[in-house]
C-alpha cells in the first residue's frame, strides 16, 4: 500500500477546511444536548445544597427534558429553583409540566417573559410546582429549610410592585428571570439567581457572547458580585430562535450556601 505524503502545508489546509464544519456540527448537534453540572460553593461550611435550572424553552424534546429531570433527581438537592421560561408556545405546556412533575424535591420557580408571552395558564403551573412541595412564586416569599432560608420570587419590576426586602437572621435568596434587575436594589441578599441570557448561546473564546437579550447587560453568564450581593446567571437548558449553542453548554447549577 502506498501512502501519500502529507506535508505540513496540506495538514494546515485540511485543518482549516475541517474546522468550520466541526464548529457547526458541535453547535448544532452536540452542545445543545450536552448538559453540564456547575458547582457553586459560597461558604466553607455550607448548610444547604440546592439546584438551579432555567429557560427550559420546552418544544417537544422529551428525551432531553427528561434527562434534565433525571440529573436533578440524581443530585438529591434540598430544593430546586427555576428562574423562568418553561415554554415559548402554550401547546407544549401540558407535556412540559408532566415532565417537571417528576422532580422529587420541592421546586420553586418564577415566570420568565415567554411564560407571559405564551399566555400559559399559570393555574396549571401553580399546581405542578405545589405538587412537588414547592411553589410558583409571583412577587412573594417563603420561609423554607426549617426557617433558615427566606426564598423570594420576583416576577415584576415597577412602581406598582414594591421591591422585596431581606429578613435578618436567615439566608435570603432572590429568584428572578432578568439579571439586570440586580442593579435596582439598595439592600443586600445572600444570593441572587437569574436566567434569561442563555449565556448568549454562542460565545466566542476570549470575547464572550455575540448577542444577549434585553435586561441582561453585563451579567451574561456565571457569578458576579453586585451591590445587591452575589448574582449567579445560569446558561439555561433550552434555546431561543436558533437551535445552536457554541462554547456555552446547557447548565444545571448545584449551589452550596
Amino acid at each position: 500500500m502506498k501512502f501519500r505524503k502529507f506535508s505540513r502545508r496540506r495538514f494546515l489546509t485540511a485543518a482549516l477546511l475541517a474546522s468550520p464544519a466541526a464548529v457547526v456540527g458541535d453547535a448544532r448537534w452536540v452542545e445543545p444536548q450536552w448538559v453540564k453540572t456547575t458547582r457553586l460553593r459560597l461558604t466553607d461550611q455550607p448548610a444547604h445544597r440546592f439546584v438551579q435550572f432555567t429557560d427550559l424553552h420546552y418544544k417537544g424534546d422529551r428525551v432531553h427534558a427528561q434527562s434534565v429531570v433525571d440529573t436533578i433527581n440524581s443530585l438529591s438537592p434540598d430544593f430546586v429553583c427555576f428562574t423562568g421560561d418553561i415554554i415559548e408556545d402554550g401547546k407544549f405546556l401540558p407535556e412540559a409540566l408532566e415532565i417537571l412533575s417528576g422532580i422529587k424535591t420541592p421546586m420553586y420557580g418564577v415566570p420568565g417573559n415567554h411564560d407571559y408571552w405564551s399566555k400559559a395558564p399559570f393555574d396549571d403551573i401553580i399546581k405542578c410546582f405545589a405538587a412537588t412541595g414547592g411553589a410558583w412564586m409571583i412577587d412573594e416569599q417563603r420561609i423554607i429549610a426549617g426557617g433558615k432560608i427566606n426564598l423570594i420570587g420576583m416576577a415584576h419590576l415597577g412602581p406598582k410592585h414594591p421591591l422585596p426586602s431581606p429578613i435578618p437572621g436567615v439566608k435570603n435568596i432572590l429568584l428572578m428571570h432578568y439579571p439586570a434587575w440586580a442593579k435596582v436594589f439598595d439592600v443586600k441578599f445572600d444570593l441572587l439567581l437569574a436566567g434569561h441570557s442563555h449565556g448568549g448561546q454562542v460565545r466566542i473564546p476570549f470575547y464572550g457572547p455575540i448577542v444577549v437579550p434585553f435586561a441582561v447587560d453585563e451579567y451574561d453568564l456565571g457569578l458576579f458580585q453586585t451591590k445587591a450581593g452575589p448574582l449567579y446567571v445560569n446558561a439555561g437548558i433550552g434555546w431561543f430562535q436558533c437551535p445552536i449553542r457554541f462554547n456555552c453548554r446547557p447548565e444545571i447549577t448545584v449551589v452550596e450556601i
